[in-house]
């Protein structure tokens, strides 16, 4: 048997485990694996006999230290949401930025982007942009931290448009907390193109529904969450399995 898992936390809003179980892979289990701290993941990975992990906030970028070796992707963006077990060593790949690439929906020729976050999803969000040609800012509530971001209080005079994408690549939002927003009423933009929260539980978000009563399109993350698990179970050798 071949034992995957997902750590992070909290894990409570999950439908890793779900996508997972659907797909019927032949000798291969799922599991949810809450972890505050990092501190004993080696002991973890060799005592439950793990072949591979998905990695979720707030780890992406903190578990770096503790890995083996980094895909190129992953080595670039600096972040980490899936890891391959080979014969004890923990190796590193990013399949957010290409689910986030392949999944946006282009409903119009985006001049400029705002990602809401600094973290390792942000970080990997950056990326795919980076790919597609759109010139972006990172929005952060401590800017003073991320020279490469603004503050939200900086949101009141941004030039907004109908070209403009907001990216929310923060936790805010998602289940338990689903009465919450990264982006307060009065920082609400009056045009805008596209609304993307990488939240998928609950969908609609609180930000989407802002956005939606904007007139703005929306999309939520469950299209990218199916994505990146798809490209984990690539990376993990089990896409064949199914």
């Amino acid at each position: 048997m071949r034992h995957y898992a997902l750590i992070g936390y909290p894990l409570t809003h999950s439908l890793s485990k779900e996508l997972f179980d659907r797909q019927h892979f032949a000798d291969a289990d799922y599991r949810l694996c809450p972890m505050p701290s990092l501190e004993n993941l080696r002991e973890w990975v060799a005592r439950e006999h793990i072949d591979g992990f998905n990695v979720t906030s707030p780890h992406k970028q903190t578990l770096l230290p503790l890995l083996d070796d980094l895909s190129p992707e992953a080595c670039a963006i600096g972040a980490v949401n899936c890891v391959r077990v080979e014969e004890g060593r923990l190796i590193g790949h990013n399949t957010d930025a290409p689910a986030f690439r392949d999944t946006l929906v282009r409903t119009k020729n985006f001049r400029q982007a705002l990602i809401l976050g600094t973290g390792g999803a942000a970080r990997a969000v950056a990326y795919a942009l980076d790919q597609l040609g759109i010139p972006y800012l990172f929005v952060s509530r401590t800017p003073e931290k991320h020279p490469d971001a603004i503050g939200y209080e900086k949101l009141s005079t941004f030039n907004f448009q109908l070209s403009t994408l907001i990216v929310n690549a923060t936790p805010v939002g998602t289940y338990p907390d689903i009465n919450r927003s990264p982006l307060a009423s009065d920082h609400w933009p009056p045009t805008i193109g596209l609304v993307y929260d990488l939240v998928y539980n609950p969908s609609p978000s609180l930000l989407l529904q802002q956005a939606s009563a904007a007139d703005a399109a929306i999309q939520d993350g469950l299209a990218m969450l199916h994505r990146q698990a798809e490209l984990s179970w690539e990376i993990w050798g089990l896409a064949s399995d199914r």
